[in-house]
């Protein structure tokens, strides 16, 4: 792993807005490769398209299930998921089932998150659990977090990314404290600053996912670059 890769580890470019077109994925591909940021994360339809022009790239390619509801029936997000992973992707984002969270059906929601941990984990590939697809009172949010860790999750995701970087923030603080070390929390949203993805990481966040702009990725992975030692 280059020095840069190690830099740039935190940052995932997402592009899942909905109107995302061929000609973003290329733009999104070359922000990607040129900065070295971990992971690529796109719409379902672009994973074929993305896996094809990555090649043997180092470069994580995520896609998001069950997006940006999480409504869809267990059988759903499970065929979503194998279809993705069939397609190239390696890391799989997909919203948990608030409707039934809310309701108190802690088994159907736990049901829905192994279906598509399980599916993912058998390809190699790593998945996460968006627990808040809208505003959610504070304790359903830390219930679907032990859910997740429970299910085998590999970390929890802030939010499916239309949020803004504050509230981000503030919920990365809250799903930190609500998982074990064993597993990761992605800080997903509208960030715009330097100030915002670090108040992210210093918040916990092990991965921070946004539309990134070239000048932010750069920016960011420069304030990562060790300064030299002064002699």
């Amino acid at each position: 792993m280059t020095a840069s890769v190690r830099r740039a580890q935190r940052l995932e470019h997402r592009l899942t807005q909905p109107n995302a077109s061929l000609a973003d994925l290329n733009d999104a591909m070359a922000l990607a490769t040129e900065h070295e940021v971990a992971a690529l994360t796109v719409n379902p339809w672009l994973v074929k398209a993305a896996k094809r022009e990555l090649g043997r790239a180092p470069l994580t390619l995520g896609t998001v299930v069950g997006f940006p509801q999480g409504s869809a029936v267990l059988a759903v997000k499970a065929f979503e998921a194998s279809k993705a992973l069939e397609q190239g992707a390696t890391q799989i984002d997909f919203v948990v089932n608030g409707g039934a969270l809310v309701s108190g059906d802690d088994e159907a929601v736990f049901n829905d998150m192994l279906a598509v941990v399980d599916m993912a984990h058998s390809a190699l590939a790593s998945a996460g659990v968006i627990v808040e697809p809208a505003p959610m009172a504070d304790d359903l949010v830390r219930r679907a977090c032990r859910l997740a860790e429970r299910a085998g999750a590999d970390y929890v995701v802030t939010s499916p990314g239309s949020v803004t970087a504050r509230a981000s923030v503030e919920r990365t603080r809250m799903l930190r404290d609500s998982v074990g070390p064993r597993i990761g929390v992605k800080a997903s949203g509208r960030f715009r600053t330097l100030d915002q993805l670090q108040a992210a990481i210093a918040a916990g966040a092990t991965r921070v996912s946004t539309l990134f702009t070239p000048s932010l990725a750069r920016a960011a992975v420069e304030s990562s670059a060790p300064r030299a030692t002064r002699r």
